[in-house]
């Protein structure tokens, strides 16, 4: 027989829970909820005392050290903990507003981007819950950085700013953020290395959603493919040489006024290009940033180059021999073996390279693996990749 005692414990106890009483302390957030095993600036802390989870994010800017936001993930109307100073974002966010285009992809990803309200630069969107609702005013714009709109932002009442650091912490915009009691979340797969680094800070989405086990299972699903390709790559290109193996030489990007910057060795694009069996030049091994380097040996490196690919906003050989002439001599050029990242193009031209691709990396692998290797998967179309006529 269970005693009246009992029952009488346990119905206190839900209705202190149920009415936001109730709150762990923050020693209590000592056990590892989610251990990343590819990104290097998050993880989510649970209790054993509580419904809640405590998300923390390091260094989410170039340049940031020992920066941490804390931000405390209420579940069941529980309280923050006593001398908690973070953000506090009550779960499942149901209204989220995106300041970049792959956190609406880090959404779309998990089944959760009906709950959009928000983002910026809406022509740059390709997600289709996005330009759909737009027409109906549900989900709106709400401008750039130190231009956003804070009245309109206040009206959309979102419970959850998902933001990215550029060159360091924008106290102007986070000291508007909690003076009008909005919470943020600071997501910083732009700095990762590894490209399923950066998709696994879907993670943190759908942490915030509430569908973590939905997101682990995806998250393995995309390793596990990505792994599939960069294997079948490895075999292929052992099989083809028995001594030297000579990889696909790749150019990178187009001049910038009178600069051509090429990315480090240490950049997700190369990280792609050698998974995918290509080999392309890097002026530094120490940095995730890319690196000036004169015309000149630009232009040696391009005549020795067997690929060339994101190419700027450029669709045709001849919008892109347009801007210098002497692109007309580039091997790829002659050869069309020239191909830009911007298939799937929205008309005011964002691509959905650097939004879906971020949450899709396995895609892109196949890609540039098919680009570098033609042989490899003949019958398979490019997805974010074309090649220019």
């Amino acid at each position: 027989m269970i005693r009246f005692s009992t029952i009488t414990g346990f119905f206190a106890a839900f209705l202190t829970v149920a009415c936001g009483g109730r709150s762990a302390s923050l020693d209590d957030f000592d056990r590892t909820e989610y251990a990343p095993s590819h990104a290097s600036g998050f993880e989510i802390l649970a209790s054993d005392n509580s419904p809640s989870t405590m998300l923390r994010v390091f260094d989410p800017w170039q340049g940031a050290e020992g920066f941490e936001q804390r931000v405390f993930l209420s579940r069941d109307g529980e309280k923050a903990p006593a001398g908690f100073s973070g953000q506090i974002v009550r779960t499942p966010a149901r209204r989220i507003v995106c300041m970049s285009s792959s956190h609406v992809a880090m959404l779309e990803a998990v089944g959760e981007d009906s709950r959009i309200v928000g983002v910026s630069g809406i022509d740059y969107i390709s997600n289709r819950y996005v330009n759909e609702h737009r027409r109906c005013g549900e989900v709106r714009d709400v401008g750039y950085d130190s231009n956003l709109d804070f009245e309109l932002l206040t009206a959309m009442r979102p419970d959850a700013v998902l933001i990215y650091g550029v060159a360091g912490e924008n106290r102007q915009l986070t000291a508007k953020f909690e003076q009008t009691g909005i919470p943020y979340v600071y997501i910083g797969d732009y700095l990762e290395q590894s490209p399923l680094g950066k998709a696994e800070w879907m993670r943190v989405a759908a942490e915030i959603t509430d569908c973590g086990t939905k997101a682990d299972s995806l998250f393995c699903d995309i390793c596990n493919r990505y792994a599939s390709v960069a294997a079948d790559v490895a075999r292929h290109t052992a099989g083809q040489h028995e001594d030297v193996v000579t990889l696909p030489r790749v150019l990178l990007n187009t001049p910038y006024r009178d600069t051509w910057f090429m990315p480090s060795a240490m950049s997700y694009m190369v990280r792609l290009i050698r998974d995918a069996g290509g080999d392309t030049y890097t002026p530094n091994d120490e940095t995730t940033a890319s690196m000036p380097v004169e015309m000149e040996t630009a232009y040696m490196l391009a005549a020795d180059a067997d690929v060339w690919l994101n190419v700027g906003f450029c669709t045709t050989l001849a919008e892109l021999t347009a801007q210098n002439p002497r692109f007309a001599d580039i091997p790829p050029v002659r050869e069309g073996r020239v191909y830009n990242n911007n298939a799937r193009s929205t008309p005011a031209g964002g691509s959905d390279f650097w939004e879906s691709g971020v949450v899709h990396p396995d895609i892109v692998l196949r890609d540039l693996a098919k680009i570098l290797h033609p042989e490899l998967y003949p019958d398979d179309e490019l997805y974010y990749y074309r090649q220019l006529k």
